[in-house]
C-alpha cells in the first residue's frame, strides 16, 4: 500500500479514480481515501429470510448487525488466483503492476464513524419492507460486529491498532482477516482484535509463489512467521483454508498442511470451498470449486492428523469448523442459530447457489 510508484503520479491518480468509480458501481460505499463498506449477502438474507451466515452458527455473530469493511480496499501484497474482488492491475504482467498512490492516511475515528454510518445507509431501504421484522431492522441500524475483511490487506493500514481500539470503544467486536504478510504489525498490536483470522491456500513456498503471486518472495516466510506467532495471542485465532480442487486437496498438500498447523495451534480451523465467482472465473474453472461433501471429507482427514475435532459445518457456505475444543464455546451475540443446529438448506441454498448475489 505504501510503496514508491513505478509510474507517474498522474497516471496513478487517474487509475485510482477509475478504480473507485468501478467499486461504486459494484455497491461499495467508499470512505475517505482508502476504506469502504459493502453490505454482505448475509445481511440481506438475515433481514429478508431470517437466515444467518456460518459465522452466526459457529461464533454467534448476528449477521444483520455485522459491517463488512476494509481500511485498504485496493492495496494487497498478494495477487491470488482465486480472488474474486476487483483489482485495477488485473491483466497486467507481474513486473509492470501499478502501485496506486494514497492521497492521505485517514484518521481511525473518522473511518469508524463513517463505517457505521455507511452500514446504516446500506440497510436503510429495508424500512420500507412490510415483511421485515422491525426489531431486527432496528438492530441492523445498530451494528454489533465488524469484519475487517472486505477486500485488500488490512495490515497495510498504518493505524490499524487505533482503528481496532475505536471500534471496540463503540462496543463493536472486531474480526480481523489477514494474509499474514506483516507479522511485525500483528506482534505490536496493543489492541488485539476480538478474533484473528489468517487466510491461506498454499502449503509450501513453491505453491505460494505460483498461486498467491506475492510482490516479494519473502512473503512466504512472513506468512509462516505469522502462523507460528498465533499461540502468543490472547484472542481466539482462526486459520481459514480455502480449498481449490486442482491445487491443494491432494494427499501431499494434506501432509504439509498438518505440519504447518501443528506449529500454528489455532483455536479454530475453517476449511472452506473456493467459490467460482467474479474475477476468479478468468483464472480458475468451475471444476475447481469442491462440493461440501468433498470439503467435509478433506477436513475430517486433516482433523485426524492434527487431533482436532470436527465441531460444526455449514452446507450452504461449504465450510467445516475444526477445533481442539469439543464445541465452539465462544458466542459473540445471540442469533437464533447455534453450532449444533441443522442448516437452513443444502449447499445450493446459500452463496454457492447464488454467486452473482455474493460478489
Amino acid at each position: 500500500m505504501y510503496q514508491k510508484l513505478n509510474n507517474s503520479c498522474v497516471e496513478g491518480y487517474s487509475l485510482l479514480k477509475h478504480a473507485y468509480d468501478i467499486l461504486r458501481k459494484q455497491k461499495y460505499h467508499i470512505i475517505g481515501s482508502h476504506s469502504a463498506v459493502k453490505k454482505c449477502y448475509w445481511v440481506h438474507k438475515a433481514l429478508v429470510e431470517g437466515k444467518f451466515c456460518y459465522k452466526a452458527k459457529f461464533y454467534g455473530i448476528e449477521s444483520h448487525r455485522c459491517i463488512q469493511f476494509s481500511p485498504a480496499i485496493l492495496w494487497c501484497w498478494n495477487y491470488c488466483l482465486h480472488c474474486w474482488r476487483y483489482r485495477p492491475y488485473d491483466g497486467t504482467p507481474a513486473n509492470t503492476r501499478i502501485t496506486l498512490p494514497l492521497p492521505s492516511i485517514d484518521d481511525p475515528r473518522f473511518i469508524v464513524e463513517m463505517a457505521i454510518k455507511e452500514h446504516q445507509r446500506t440497510v436503510s431501504g429495508y424500512k420500507m419492507f412490510s415483511s421485515i421484522n422491525k426489531r431486527m431492522y432496528e438492530e441492523a441500524r445498530n451494528p454489533k460486529h465488524v469484519a475487517i475483511s472486505l477486500t485488500g490487506e488490512a495490515t497495510l493500514y498504518p493505524r490499524l491498532d487505533e482503528l481496532i481500539y475505536e471500534f471496540h470503544r463503540r462496543g463493536l467486536t472486531t474480526f480481523l482477516v489477514t494474509r499474514g504478510v506483516r507479522p511485525e504489525i500483528l506482534a505490536n498490536l496493543r489492541e488485539e482484535p476480538t478474533q484473528l483470522y489468517v487466510s491461506i491456500e498454499a502449503y509450501n513456498e513453491e505453491h505460494y509463489l505460483r498461486f498467491n503471486n506475492p510482490i516479494s518472495p519473502h512473503l512466504w516466510k512472513k506468512t509462516m512467521e505469522t502462523l507460528e506467532m498465533l499461540p502468543s495471542f490472547t484472542c481466539p485465532t482462526v486459520v481459514r483454508i480455502t480449498l481449490i480442487k486442482s491445487f491443494n486437496m491432494n494427499n501431499e498438500a494434506l501432509r504439509q498442511w498438518a505440519a504447518i498447523l501443528k506449529r500454528a495451534q489455532p483455536t479454530f480451523i475453517e476449511v472452506k470451498a473456493y467459490m467460482h465467482i467474479g474475477r476468479s472465473t478468468t483464472r480458475l474453472t468451475r471444476n475447481d470449486m469442491p462440493l461440501h461433501s468433498e470439503v467435509r471429507e478433506w477436513a475430517e482427514k486433516l482433523a485426524e492428523k492434527l487431533g482436532y475435532n470436527v465441531v460444526s459445518e455449514s452446507k450452504p457456505s461449504r465450510v467445516v469448523l475444526l477445533s481442539l475444543l469439543d464445541k465452539p464455546a465462544i458466542r459473540y451475540g445471540n442469533p437464533p442459530i447455534s453450532w449444533h443446529d441443522p442448516d437452513y438448506g443444502d449447499e445450493f441454498s446459500g452463496e454457492y447457489g447464488n454467486p452473482e448475489e455474493a460478489i
